[in-house]
């Protein structure tokens, strides 16, 4: 299942980009005012490029000056030309990264929600190969006519139970269904890989080797080609890939699910759960979590960014690692806006995060930072927890 972790590593990713494109937004701007203040070749009039360039450079400053409050533009001496054209380029820097807001928000809570679509696609595969198996002995028996022909223990993996119980299984058929899962469009694919990578395998050759397997043995094969062939073999995971822009986070959790499902159609987990696994246990709770972190982290820009200044005095803010400055940023956000979640928990989160997608000495830098950050936000009352966020403040 998805857990508040893997939720903060998707929004971190997509704030990420969100600060990407707000870089892009303002080149772009920038670009504009340039060409706002470029000459006129087809007038007339004499141009005066040396002062047009220097009113694209007043213009260019102005506009950085004024990104977050429009103060300083509205007490400049600058021209009524200049002006003009720093604000209309100011809208277009903020349409645009309103826009960028809205489409990364929305995606990023697609791309969650499609895991459920990624794990039921690996155990189609499964069943694809089973299926193939079946109509290569009918298509055999055809030719052979009314000569009998043996065919070994071929028809396990057909006649696999784990694999059966599951097309047998009404939650099973309804979550396919409801998540638009079909291989109709790679039929040659899925004859040519159980050709080339689940025949050869070492666990479906043993696997033909056991005359009328038992359901933990039939468990054991589609667990072992699930997650040391299918998940392992890079023509494969490209599949995976191209339905999915965050494959290489989501694939431990989609593995997993899919292992899951499995085991519960074995009847072997221990809790005997017999329904399909949710993306979370309380997932419209997680989602407005989800939601609430890229957005309260957006809003609250401006003032983590003063305070991540105001905390590293000796260092230029934009010197910082590009990810610590989204990392502590969210941390910041977390610890403000989430009375619930305990300050030790957020810091350790993020301290975790920045492991994986900053510098190797980003752990240290940020546990630090947010150490200091958490005790003055809490001293000044900006950081106020309740209920199970005291928990660590006792």
């Amino acid at each position: 299942m998805l857990n508040r972790r893997i939720l903060r590593v998707k929004a971190f990713q997509n704030l990420y980009a969100y600060e990407q494109c707000k870089g892009s937004n303002l080149n772009i701007s920038k670009d504009f005012i340039k060409l706002s203040f470029a000459p006129d070749l087809n007038s007339m009039e004499v141009q005066d490029k040396t002062a047009l360039s220097k009113e694209a450079e007043v213009a260019i400053k102005l506009l950085d000056q004024n990104l977050i409050s429009r103060d300083v533009l509205k007490s400049s001496d600058a021209s009524p030309k200049v002006k003009q054209v720093v604000l209309e380029a100011l809208k277009k820097f903020h349409d645009s990264n309103e826009k960028d807001h809205e489409f990364l928000l929305k995606n990023m809570v697609v791309s969650a929600e499609r895991i459920p679509q990624l794990y039921l696609l690996a155990i189609e595969l499964l069943q694809a190969f089973a299926k193939h198996v079946e109509k290569e002995i009918e298509k055999k028996k055809r030719l052979a006519g009314n000569n009998p022909v043996a065919f070994g223990n071929e028809l396990n993996l057909p006649n696999n139970q784990v694999l059966n119980s599951l097309r047998e299984s009404d939650s099973y058929r309804a979550a396919i269904a409801r998540n638009n899962v079909n291989l109709n469009d790679i039929e040659l694919e899925i004859k040519e890989w159980f050709r080339d990578y689940i025949k050869p395998s070492e666990q479906y050759q043993a696997y033909l080797q056991i005359e009328n397997p038992t359901v933990e043995q039939d468990f054991d094969l589609v667990d072992a080609l699930l997650k040391k062939v299918i998940f392992k073999n890079e023509v494969t995971l490209n599949f995976f890939s191209e339905k999915d822009l965050n494959w290489t986070e989501d694939k431990s959790v989609v593995r997993s699910l899919a292992s899951k499902v499995l085991k519960n159609a074995a009847n072997l987990n221990e809790e005997n759960e017999s329904q399909m696994p949710e993306i979370a246990m309380n997932w419209d709770e997680d989602k407005e979590f989800f939601q609430n972190i890229f957005n309260f982290t957006i809003e609250n820009d401006a003032s983590s960014k003063a305070l991540i200044s105001q905390k590293t005095k000796n260092w230029d803010i934009d010197r910082l690692a590009f990810t610590d400055k989204v990392i502590i940023s969210m941390a910041i956000a977390e610890m403000k806006n989430f009375p619930s979640i305990p300050v030790k928990v957020s810091i350790n989160e993020y301290i975790d995060i920045s492991k994986t997608y900053s510098t190797p000495k980003s752990k240290e830098f940020v546990n630090g930072l947010l150490d200091v950050m958490a005790k003055e936000l809490t001293e000044n009352g900006e950081i106020r927890k309740s209920g199970r966020g005291l928990l660590d403040n006792k």
